[in-house]
């Protein structure tokens, strides 16, 4: 479990809230219109918790993008940090969706996770939507042609929201689908390194 954060008179300080150099606290909010802002004062200020949200992508929502969804629940459980996310996934097409109902987990992914402990119990396939793109500070694919895929149904990224799991990690790449390479477990190290990446990556830049 990660320290709990202090500031210069050893107060705990809440989520969403941080302190600056010069003493001041800045606190981060999410405004009506779901824009992530900062307030800052010299006292503490207290406000509506602001949470990191995260949406995993991949073409089907039934293989790594879902494994990433639990894994970095779990890793963000683990650091004592869970409370500050919002994490979900979605899929950049609807062949896994029928009648408005998304299929479930795809076994061999299920199983891999649940090697690991993790449940996925009741998630299904769901669509990527335009709307998503505000709803969401990071929207991370998984490979290039979800990139592409992604851009084209948000209407591109303005906000330089979009991002490769993997550009997280000191590897860099596409994490390859396993509904055809069969490699879940493989899959599954990728997508664990890639969710610990940018957990270091939300830590080191002051998000979290």
């Amino acid at each position: 479990m990660s320290e709990k954060r202090r500031d210069n008179k050893n107060r705990i300080l809440r989520t969403g809230e941080s302190q600056e150099a010069d003493g001041r606290y800045k606190s981060r909010y999410i405004d009506a219109n779901g824009k992530r802002k900062s307030v800052y004062s010299w006292r503490p200020v207290i406000l509506e918790v602001s949470m990191i949200r995260v949406l995993f992508v991949c073409w089907g929502n039934i293989c790594r993008s879902p494994m990433a969804e639990f894994v970095m629940k779990k890793i963000v459980e683990e650091e004592g940090c869970a409370d500050q996310f919002v994490i979900e996934s979605s899929a950049t097409s609807s062949e896994e969706i029928w009648g408005g109902r998304g299929n479930p987990v795809y076994p061999p992914a299920r199983e891999e996770l649940a090697r690991h402990g993790i449940s996925c119990k009741g998630k299904r396939a769901q669509l990527l939507k335009r709307s998503d793109y505000d709803r969401y500070d990071f929207l991370i694919g998984m490979e290039d042609i979800n990139i592409r895929y992604m851009n084209r149904i948000l209407g591109g990224d303005p906000e330089k929201k979009i991002t490769k799991l993997m550009s997280y990690t000191n590897e860099g790449g596409d994490i390859d689908d396993p509904w055809y390479t069969g490699d879940f477990e493989g899959v599954y190290r990728q997508i664990e390194s890639g969710c610990r990446g940018l957990l270091k990556y939300l830590k080191d830049s002051g998000q979290i």
